[in-house]
């Protein structure tokens, strides 16, 4: 995701780098170096690579090799587009969706937009400028692999693959600003009519017509709904302009290389729309390590200077905890007198408290007693403890005791602790009950 704001004044003095564009064709390939600055572009240099698919890949690696030789630029790792007719490319509004939800949003729908099985699919995805849309670029993983096995048979260095689109969006915006109110930009080549554009209608367009530039610029006219009257424009005009290039270089027709050589120089102020796996990536410049190194040499320096002030440190941290030890250990020893006064206070207070509950559940269960054991039920001895309860006495019929008993809430486990002697017309029992819960 771009950092800074398309229209940011400080986008333009941070447009500092070189980069590397390769645009795959039908029969060639195409290379533009250049070199960015707040300044302006300079165009380094430019060549065509011709009938790369026939040629061993070994004979027009070393082609390009030699040509970034002469320019010094040996260490780049290039920005390469595939070519428009084999990606995918949709613009998908997601008005309210928020930033953290949009990478689910888009897999949610990313099935409905191309026309391949779901494992085949390779997709990247970015937020463009209005930040409701995305921009969503799709091919075949295996059209991915083609090119990373013949770039690398080639033992040319790829830091990205993107496709047009994207490169041009982001070249409009390297600089300045896109051309206000909308516009429609052309770029015609072997393989037919590339458009792109930006209107109201639509945050961002780019198709391909077969037809010649007339019709094809009328129909991407009308899908973006510019004003009447309104002409196409060359994408070599709609690009920024290079302040100096070589005598022999035509913007014209290295016009999508040179956009994808701005995104390689800056790539941190473009749409991070890359098809290339990370595994596959690789480092396009040696400024890359210079934090790195940076923070080597301070972290260096920061070391030295700890190591150094370390022991006088640790003497006067020592000295300052005995000074504090010295002052705070009688407060500690009152301290820990006072916690020991209020612990005996609390198993008091807690010796009462279960003194309390004992008398109430004791008064709770005799109250019970005489509500379930009423007369002619005659109880001579009566003992309670913590956990049962003893009832010795007289009743006409004593075998219904103990389910009377039970079915008291607050007791359980009734039994007979002798047998029932019968002594004139009433029965003796001695009842041992089993206290519901027990008594604390």
């Amino acid at each position: 995701m771009n950092w800074l704001p398309h229209n940011s004044p400080l986008r333009r003095w941070l447009a500092i780098g070189t980069g590397v564009g390769i645009e795959i064709g039908m029969r060639d390939l195409r290379v533009v170096a250049a070199r960015v600055r707040p300044g302006g572009i300079r165009v380094l240099g430019s060549t065509v690579i011709e009938r790369f698919r026939e040629r061993p890949a070994a004979e027009w690696g070393a082609e390009y090799a030699d040509f970034l030789k002469r320019l010094g630029l040996s260490h780049l790792a290039a920005t390469v587009l595939l070519p428009r007719r084999e990606v995918v490319v949709r613009v998908l509004a997601l008005p309210g969706v928020p930033p953290r939800d949009l990478e689910a949003a888009i897999s949610f729908q990313i099935d409905a937009l191309h026309p391949y099985a779901e494992e085949e699919a390779a997709w990247a995805w970015a937020r463009l400028a209005t930040n409701e849309s995305v921009l969503i670029g799709i091919t075949r993983r295996d059209t991915v692999a083609r090119y990373v096995s013949l770039l690398a048979e080639a033992g040319v260095k790829a830091a990205a693959f993107t496709f047009s689109a994207a490169a041009i969006y982001s070249a409009l915006r390297l600089l300045g600003a896109p051309p206000a109110g909308g516009f429609l930009a052309l770029h015609e080549d072997e393989e037919g009519i590339e458009a792109y554009g930006e209107g109201p209608a639509r945050a961002l367009f780019s198709a391909e017509f077969p037809a010649g530039w007339e019709r094809g610029a009328a129909m991407a006219a009308a899908e973006l709904r510019l004003e009447d009257g309104q002409s196409a424009l060359r994408l070599a005009e709609a690009l920024p302009a290079p302040r100096t290039f070589p005598p022999d270089f035509d913007l014209s027709t290295f016009a999508r290389a040179y956009a994808a050589a701005l995104h390689a120089a800056c790539p941190r102020l473009d749409l991070p729309l890359n098809l290339l796996p990370a595994e596959h990536r690789a480092a396009a410049s040696r400024l890359m390590y210079a934090p790195t190194v940076a923070l080597l040499v301070l972290l260096a320096a920061a070391s030295l200077a700890l190591a150094a002030i370390r022991p006088i440190e640790d003497r006067r941290y020592l000295a300052a905890l005995r000074a504090e030890i010295a002052r705070l250990g009688p407060v500690a020893i009152k301290a820990g007198e006072l916690d020991r006064q209020i612990e005996a206070i609390r198993a008091r207070t807690r010796s009462l408290d279960e003194f309390r509950r004992r008398s109430k559940a004791d008064l709770d269960l005799l109250a019970e007693l005489t509500r379930r054991l009423q007369p002619p039920i005659w109880v001579a001895q009566l003992e309670m403890t913590r956990d049962a309860v003893n009832l010795a006495g007289e009743a006409e019929q004593a075998a219904g005791l103990l389910k009377v008993l039970d079915e008291s809430p607050l007791l359980r486990n009734s039994e007979f602790t002798m047998p029932i002697a019968r002594i004139g017309s009433a029965e003796n029992f001695r009842i041992r009950c089993q206290r519901e819960g027990g008594v604390p």
